[in-house]
């Protein structure tokens, strides 16, 4: 279901310090998905793209389109220098879209991030972030503050997508116009502003359902000038964008090593890249989706980028019956008295710090190779069976419980994950020009 954020501002407030933070896993997560040695800091940015499209507020697909700055801001997340024992960590509150015709719902998050500490080190990867439509920032720290802590800057923009329950739509395409365009320009500007304190060479996006779409989009692959979009987007301004014309350039990121995309849209009602488009990307690609996903249907999805995708090295990480909700936060506690509300949140049938866990862990690999050339990590991608649940492993008499599966040869079972803990998965994995 398509939901949209009101108030996109994301707030902070000074609590005592917590160890129930979405970017903490618990005892059960695989090897990789756990905090980094760093301290993690948090600020936020604000740039102006002037004299942007406003494909959002006109009046219809053949209305004039104004032109008007488009103000973007930007969370980011970083290693930072040690805190002192008193350091208060942040806490994160926004709003969701209640379910009508109830108004906004705020909610807050626990955080680890010390709010302006000071950063440490120096040429760190640098990762942009896309959310979903109508989400935020906030809902996604599980993955934002897991990352700063293991030596990555983050930046998650704050898309400030419409509201789809009182706009046509035209306005709700907008965002297949906006999405890709502000990862572009985004990364551009903090390549430049963010100095010594990121290696602009470096760079990896990561995206979720609309997000996804968006950074698939600025990572590569073209978009069709007969996709699904072309004629709902105000002006025609999408097609102005599309292969072969001089706009479509203004959407790439260049220099792209590695791409993340969780449940990622544009593949209904057709894809809004088609074949030739898919083929564009060279990037490394990890995909993730439920294989019962009702918003983003997963064979137009994840499984078609993957199969499309033909000169990327790419995976497919798929959880069996899981449906769209895996990639924001575990339902905060303002959000449990309503099941729309805690359908934004949690799955179904998977717990969502469970799936928030075997994301970072994977994710946690797949950068390690492409983005800080660790062949180490390699071992924890190659995986002995696509089906998790044909791993075994016969561990050695005494071996403790938790301990963590050493992969082949010694054992089938995914290597990082704990015995009886690899279950309802799929991990395909396709080399270029496959």
């Amino acid at each position: 279901m398509m939901r949209i954020l009101l108030c996109p501002a994301l707030l902070i407030c000074a609590i005592p310090a917590q160890a129930d933070t979405p970017s903490k896993p618990g005892v059960d997560a695989p090897e990789l998905a756990f905090v980094g040695p760093s301290y993690v800091g948090y600020r936020t940015l604000t740039f102006t793209h002037k004299d942007q499209p406003d494909v959002e507020n006109a009046a219809g697909f053949e209305a004039p389109v104004r032109l008007r700055d488009r103000i973007l801001r930007v969370s980011i997340w970083y290693p930072a220098e040690a805190q002192k024992a008193d350091a208060t960590p942040i806490v994160y509150r926004d709003t969701l879209w209640g379910e009508p015709p109830r108004g906004p719902v705020s909610f807050s998050q626990k955080g680890m991030a010390i709010a302006d500490a000071v950063p440490k080190g120096r040429r760190h990867p640098f990762i942009v972030l896309s959310h979903g439509y109508s989400n935020n920032p906030a809902v996604m720290t599980w993955l934002s503050e897991n990352l700063a802590s293991k030596g990555y800057v983050v930046a998650a923009i704050h898309h400030q997508d419409p509201n789809p329950y009182i706009s046509s739509a035209t306005t709700r395409a907008a965002p297949n116009f906006n999405r890709p365009r502000d990862v572009a320009f985004v990364t551009d500007r903090l390549r430049a502003d963010l100095g010594d304190q990121i290696d602009p060479d470096k760079v990896a996006l990561i995206g979720y359902s609309q997000g996804g779409y968006g950074v698939l989009t600025a990572g590569g692959a073209s978009l069709d000038p007969e996709g699904p979009n072309m004629t709902v987007v105000a002006g025609g301004w999408l097609k102005k964008f599309a292969r072969g014309t001089k706009g479509a350039a203004s959407l790439k990121v260049s220099g792209v090593k590695a791409i993340i995309a969780l449940a990622p849209a544009g593949g209904l009602p057709k894809s809004a890249w088609g074949a030739a488009g898919l083929r564009e990307i060279t990037a490394p690609l990890l995909l993730i989706q439920g294989d019962q996903d009702p918003v983003v249907d997963y064979k137009s999805g994840a499984l078609a980028v993957f199969g499309g995708a033909v000169n990327a090295d790419r995976y497919l990480l798929t959880y069996k019956q899981a449906g769209h909700s895996i990639a924001l936060n575990p339902v905060p506690d303002e959000m449990r008295g309503s099941l729309w509300d805690m359908d934004w949140f949690e799955d179904p049938i998977w717990r969502q710090d469970r799936i928030n866990a075997v994301n970072l862990h994977f994710i946690t690999a797949f950068l390690a190779v492409h983005l800080r050339g660790d062949a180490a990590k390699q071992s924890y991608l190659d995986v002995s069976d696509p089906d998790s649940d044909k791993g075994e492993w016969n561990a050695p008499a005494g071996t403790p419980w938790g301990a963590y599966s050493p992969g082949a040869p010694e054992a089938t079972l995914w290597k990082g994950f704990q015995r009886r803990h690899a279950r309802g998965m799929e991990l395909r994995h396709a080399p270029p020009a496959q």
